[in-house]
C-alpha cells in the first residue's frame, strides 16, 4: 500500500509512472526488508524447535517463514509491475480539470427545504 502511496505522490509531481514506481520502492525497500526478515528470524526458533511436541511446532515455523519470504517477492517484484501496467501516466492538465469538476459538482447541489 506504501510503495502505490509513495509513487502515486511522486508521480504527481510529473515523473513517469516508471520512474515513480522505481524510486517509491527504493525507498520502501529497507523498511520492507527489515521488518520481514525480523520477523522471519524470530520465527526462525519455532522453525528449527527440538523435544517433544516440536513436530507440530516445526511446521508452524516453516509455514510461518515461507509466507513471509512469498509476501516479501509479491511486495518488491509483483506490486511495482502490477502498478506500471495498470497505472495511467499523470496529466496535470486532467487533474486540474478533475479537481474544478468536483469544485463544481459541490456547488450545484441545492438544499430542499423540509
Amino acid at each position: 500500500i506504501l510503495i502505490v502511496e509513495f509513487a502515486n505522490q511522486i508521480k504527481a509531481t510529473g515523473k513517469s509512472k516508471f520512474n515513480a514506481v522505481k524510486e517509491a520502492a527504493g525507498e520502501r525497500l529497507r523498511p520492507i526488508l527489515m521488518t520481514t526478515l525480523a520477523t522471519a528470524f524470530g520465527a526462525l526458533p519455532i522453525a528449527l524447535a527440538f523435544g517433544g511436541a516440536s513436530t507440530s511446532r516445526v511446521s508452524l515455523g516453516i509455514v510461518v517463514i515461507g509466507g513471509l519470504m512469498f509476501s516479501l517477492v509479491l511486495t518488491l517484484f509483483v506490486i511495482p509491475a502490477m502498478y506500471t501496467y495498470l497505472s495511467k501516466e499523470y496529466n496535470p492538465a486532467r487533474a486540474a480539470q478533475r479537481k474544478q469538476d468536483e469544485i463544481d459538482s459541490k456547488e450545484s447541489i441545492d438544499v430542499v427545504p423540509a
